[in-house]
């Protein structure tokens, strides 16, 4: 595979997994190109123009040929320069690394973050939140991400891919599209009689397994285990990072009982705990290691050898599921 293919594959297997659906996201590319066609002359040369047939503006090519041939990746959930300079290493040691995914954005993947964050509407509209009232609860929430990422040094992986001649690219929304639709098939599509019942399935998932061992497992952090589960959501598992704490008011009021999360503050946990939710948050790295399983699974079945790093959870699922 090239580089250009893999990065076109993760387009398809992120929309193939969007909780939007095909028309959804055909919806949101329509919405860019009005918005680039409605911009002055003078704002258009600065148009991310891949937005018009990417969705996600955290999965990009961020340094490298796309024409480049690629054979073995080394892929993760976070990449510095530290990560950068490793598969240098290992590739002076013979390793022969032709390029290097991480999971979380770098570069102008991460400085627009907060665009993907819009997903988050769509998703509280698929668990009965009026799309006017998730779409006001949400709209300061992302400007606050984007006010917050604003200072970062996006580019410093970046620069050291470039300085090390080495292929980086990121694969965000992407590989969380895959993990919700993964646990979304497992929780949303069956009724679960306690939170208890919940946790025991997830706990029973090979990388949960393998992130209890590592001491990073899934915990309660609102409720108890004892507690009826009512509607089970995988509400916090994509849509760029930790949506607005008011929707846990209009979760309740939409009757979810008990949400699925990868990580939550203490603001939201008390903000979850005033309406009445359970919350189980699974794990950070682990939740992002089963989206990025499924992608690199697909990887070496097209011939692609993967070397993984940073905190991720190698699990080999094949054809199968668990």
């Amino acid at each position: 595979m090239t580089i250009a293919e893999i990065y076109e594959l993760a387009i398809k297997m992120g929309v193939d997994a969007d909780p939007r659906g095909k028309k959804g996201v055909d919806k949101y590319l329509a919405r860019q190109k009005k918005v680039y066609l409605d911009l002055p002359k003078s704002k258009k040369e600065d148009f991310d123009l891949e937005s018009f047939k990417n969705p996600y503006s955290d999965t990009r090519i961020l340094f490298g040929d796309p024409k480049t041939k690629v054979e073995k990746v080394m892929a993760g959930i976070d990449f510095d320069a530290g990560e950068v300079v490793l598969a240098d290493r290992l590739n002076q040691k013979g390793e022969a690394i032709d390029l290097i995914i991480a999971h979380h954005p770098a570069g102008g993947a991460l400085a627009s973050l907060h665009e993907v964050m819009d997903m988050q509407v769509d998703l509280m509209v698929r668990y009965g939140v009026p799309v006017n009232v998730a779409e006001g609860v949400l709209s300061e929430r992302i400007s606050e991400v984007q006010r917050k990422i604003g200072p970062a040094n996006h580019y410093r992986s970046v620069d050291a891919a470039r300085l090390l001649g080495f292929p980086f690219m990121c694969i965000h929304t992407v590989w969380d599209n895959m993990g919700w639709n993964f646990m979304a098939e497992i929780f949303e599509k069956k009724e679960h009689e306690t939170v208890g019942d919940v946790l025991d399935i997830l706990r029973g998932i090979p990388e949960y397994k393998q992130a209890i061992k590592f001491k990073a497992g899934p915990m309660l952090f609102t409720g108890s285990e004892k507690h009826r589960a009512g509607k089970v959501v995988v509400a916090e598992f994509t849509g760029g990072t930790e949506g607005a704490k008011e929707i846990y008011e209009k979760l309740s009021h939409a009757g979810v009982g008990t949400i699925i999360s990868m990580h939550t503050s203490d603001e939201h946990r008390e903000e979850a705990k005033k309406h009445h939710i359970n919350i189980i948050v699974a794990g950070h790295m682990v939740s992002d290691s089963i989206g990025a399983n499924l992608f690199l699974d697909e990887l070496e079945r097209r011939g692609v050898a993967v070397i993984p790093a940073s905190g991720l959870i190698r699990v080999k699922r094949g054809k199968g599921r668990n």
